[in-house]
C-alpha cells in the first residue's frame, strides 16, 4: 500500500512540474479579441492624432507577435520597437508645442516625468495589454502583407 501511495505522489509531482513548461491552451474568447476587419475608430480626444497611429501600430504588432513563446513583457517590448517610427512622429509633434520640454509630475505615479517619457510609458503599457489580451482570448492576428501587419501607417 505504501508503494502505491509513493508512486501516486511521485506521479502527481511529475505532472505538476511538467505542466510548468507547457503553455496552457484556452478556448478562444472572441469577446476579448479586436476585430481587425472593422474600420479604425477616429480619435475622440483632441490632439490625439499622434497617439492614434502609434496605438494602432502597437496593437497590430502585439497581436501579431503574441503567439511567441517569449514572456509577455518581451513581446510587448518588441511590439513597441516595431512602432518606433510612429512613436517618434508623436514625440516630434509634441516637441513642436510650447512647454514640451518642461518636467512635471505624472498624473498616474506622481513622479517627475516629461511628455516624451509618458508617451513611451503609454506605448509600453498598451503593448503589454494587447499581448495579454490576444493570448487570453486566443485571438487571431491581423492580416499581414510583406511581413508587416496591415493597417499600420
Amino acid at each position: 500500500m505504501k508503494r502505491y501511495a509513493a508512486a501516486a505522489v511521485l506521479t502527481l509531482a511529475a505532472l505538476t512540474l511538467g505542466a510548468c513548461d507547457e503553455r496552457h491552451e484556452m478556448a478562444a474568447n472572441s469577446k476579448l479579441c479586436v476585430d481587425f476587419k472593422q474600420p479604425k475608430a477616429t480619435p475622440i480626444v483632441a490632439g490625439a492624432e499622434g497617439a492614434a497611429p502609434m496605438e494602432e501600430c502597437v496593437k497590430r504588432w502585439a497581436y501579431s507577435l503574441a503567439g511567441s513563446r517569449d514572456t509577455a513583457d518581451t513581446v510587448a517590448e518588441a511590439a513597441v520597437a516595431a512602432c518606433n517610427v510612429q512613436l517618434s512622429r508623436w514625440n516630434q509633434q509634441t516637441l513642436n508645442q510650447p512647454g514640451a520640454d518642461i518636467e512635471a509630475s505624472s498624473i498616474t505615479t506622481g513622479q517627475p516625468t516629461t511628455p516624451l517619457a509618458e508617451h513611451s510609458a503609454f506605448a509600453e503599457s498598451r503593448a503589454l495589454f494587447y499581448v495579454v489580451q490576444a493570448r487570453a482570448g486566443s485571438c487571431a492576428p491581423p492580416p499581414v502583407t510583406n511581413g508587416v501587419p496591415d493597417g499600420i501607417s
